[in-house]
């Protein structure tokens, strides 16, 4: 604890933001802003936890926030107006912060950012480069706002485009709006927005449906969580907008129910949303009424697809359908029905607000805006992005995501070798693409997708064949075994995949494989199934020489596959210590005490254990 203070016009209208997203919840978030809390009252400082329009001089506001982004330096606190982000802050760092910064204006140099290109500690995100390279539009508010205060989301002009969408626009000129703007569906296939809610609108039937689909499964992405959970309000809005476009009265938010943080802040903005009467029986006092309801999934990956998502909200098992009709046609009970994802939502409101001319100031002609990435894998800065459209890979991995790694989260020396983009459904990227713009038709054109937005870098250290077996894992175990091609297919790939790493394929394996994919990808009923094969078609196109050496020389150009690993001892660095014997669970290791060992390799088990004990890195071909 600190001192009380005496004089503490210093902290007067200052804002303190802790995020608590849920990364860095997970990193002491929680306990980060009870820490504050107590000791700036323990400090004799004024402090509220509320949000006021207007601004009150004589007092300090400490409040949450959602995502920042920058993930992999959590957990977060930004002090403001000042500007400054401190990061990986830890509750015995919260006195310092106090006494220096909210009180005497001076900045704790330990706790920022220090850029490893130029060791320049960096005081606000504006000198980071992680946010510098970004532009935030999406996730402008998120890491700002309390995401459980309504007040504080409309006094940033919060629900004045659904308002104007009720009470100005007819829905004729909010679908041409939304289509002149080019905005596309930001969950994976990128279908003009406009052109689907244009679609329903012109339906005649008197009840319709807007669903947000909030059910984000693929691994490593977290952009509509992290939304729903920073910004909760701006999904609701364009729910909102979407229901007036096309007529609805009833609305549905899907979110996976291992979101627990985001079901409950979006059922608390339904909630608040009702009371101000922007939900009801009378929208914005238009006459007009609309009804919205939060629902949790089973978290099944097949339901992310529109026609399988609708047969989870009517009680079936999520199974798709044949299409046409399409959803706009006949959905939810039979009626037309637009689904869109919560990155979408967010877009259409903020071009009601904004204007489609503005939208498209960013992004590319086909691909006009901005999209948000959840960027992981071996990168130095992990986190949400947004970036616009035409963006490069290189910009993206190299100065946001501050360049390659190494497992340990060093520089690596080897530097970049692929990215999966687009999640299981996406495919591989290699070198020769970094500098291809990251838009719908140059991803599809290289034999990948922007999907939902997920990107998982690698280094040289990553084998790309036990990468493609990964993602079909994962796709085999989430087919939801409808059409015999989808079920099938995808196991038979998996067990061929199985092959190849464990050394028992040949040529003809390979032939199998390649083939097997293309029937999958041509005949099977939805997305999922059709773009399971991806991760194994784009990682054949690029790298089949790595596939080539797991075949026909049973071996791992990664030492990755652990049973074509073929461990020896270098006798240079060998000092014949014994420890590598002694830990050897099958006696598969020889030799005299301080003279070079060796390795029996008929006996080896490739378990390791030698590796761990050997104090003089000299056992190789075990990762």
């Amino acid at each position: 604890m600190i001192a009380p203070l005496h004089d503490s016009a210093m902290a007067a209208g200052r804002r303190v933001v802790v995020c608590a997203g849920t990364g860095c919840i997970a990193n002491g978030a929680q306990r980060v802003f009870q820490a504050f809390l107590d000791q700036i009252a323990a400090a004799g400082v004024a402090v509220t936890t509320e949000f006021e329009p207007e601004a009150h001089d004589h007092d300090l506001r400490l409040h949450k926030s959602g995502c920042q982004g920058f993930c992999q330096m959590g957990p977060l606190v930004t002090i403001l107006p000042d500007g400054v982000l401190y990061r990986q802050v830890k509750v015995d760092d919260v006195p310092e912060i106090i006494g220096r910064t909210l009180v005497n204006r001076e900045v704790v140099d330990r706790l920022l950012y220090v850029d490893p290109s130029t060791g320049k500690a960096c005081p606000g995100p504006g000198e980071i480069p992680f946010y510098r390279r970004q532009q935030r539009r999406v996730l402008d508010l998120c890491g700002v706002i309390d995401p459980e205060c309504i007040r504080e989301y409309l006094h940033h002009n919060g629900y004045t485009a659904a308002r104007k969408a009720f009470r100005e626009l007819t829905p004729e000129a909010i679908c041409a709006e939304i289509t002149r703007s080019g905005l596309r569906g930001r969950g994976g296939g990128g279908f003009p927005t406009g052109r689907k809610w244009d679609a329903a609108r012109l339906q005649a039937e008197p009840e319709k449906y807007v669903i947000c689909n909030a059910d984000e499964g693929d691994p490593g992405a977290f952009m509509n969580r992290s939304v729903m959970e920073g910004n909760p309000h701006s999904v609701l809005e364009g729910l909102m907008i979407a229901a007036r476009a096309i007529g609805a009265r009833e609305s549905i938010i899907y979110v996976r129910a291992e979101y627990p943080l985001a079901v409950r802040r979006m059922r608390q903005a339904v909630r608040d949303a009702q009371a101000m009467g922007f939900l009801g029986a009378n929208v914005f006092e238009s006459g007009l009424g609309l009804t919205c309801e939060v629902l949790e999934g089973a978290g099944a990956f097949v339901c992310g697809e529109e026609t399988a998502l609708i047969a989870s909200l009517e009680g079936c098992r999520g199974m798709p359908r044949p299409k046409p009709p399409f959803p706009a046609q006949s959905g939810l009970w039979g009626q037309p029905t637009v689904i869109n994802n919560v990155e979408t939502l967010v877009q259409a409101a903020r071009i009601i607000r904004e204007g489609a001319a503005h939208f498209r100031e960013v992004g590319t002609l086909a691909s006009p805006g901005t999209k948000t990435f959840a960027l992981t894998g071996h990168v130095a800065n992990t986190g949400l992005i947004e970036v616009p459209f035409g963006t490069t890979l290189r910009e993206v991995v190299e100065e946001i995501g501050g360049g390659i790694t190494d497992r340990a989260g060093h520089p690596s020396p080897e530097g970049f070798k692929a990215v999966q983009i687009g999640g299981p459904s996406g495919g591989c990227l290699t070198r020769e693409h970094l500098d291809l713009p990251l838009d719908y038709d140059s991803l599809r054109d290289a034999g990948a997708m922007v999907g939902s937005g997920g990107l998982v870098a690698m280094n040289q250290r990553t084998c790309m064949v036990a990468i493609a077996r990964f993602f079909m894992d994962f796709t085999q175990r989430e087919s939801c075994g409808k059409c015999v091609l989808c079920r099938e297919g995808t196991r038979q790939m998996l067990a061929l995949l199985d092959e190849i790493i464990e050394g028992r394929a040949s040529g003809e394996t390979l032939e199998l494989l390649e083939k097997l994919a293309r029937a999958v990808q041509k005949g099977s009923l939805c997305g999922l199934g059709k773009t399971a094969p991806n991760p194994v078609l784009s990682t054949l196109r690029y790298f089949r020489t790595e596939y080539d050496a797991h075949v026909f020389h049973r071996h791992c150009p990664t030492g990755q596959c652990r049973a074509l690993a073929k461990a020896s001892i270098d006798p240079v660095k060998c000092k014949g210590c014994t420890a590598c014997v002694r830990h050897c669970p099958v006696g598969a290791i020889q030799g005299e005490r301080k003279k070079p060992h060796t390795i029996l390799a008929a006996r080896c088990i490739k378990c390791g254990a030698c590796v761990k004990a050997c104090k003089f890195n000299a056992i190789t071909g075990l990762s």
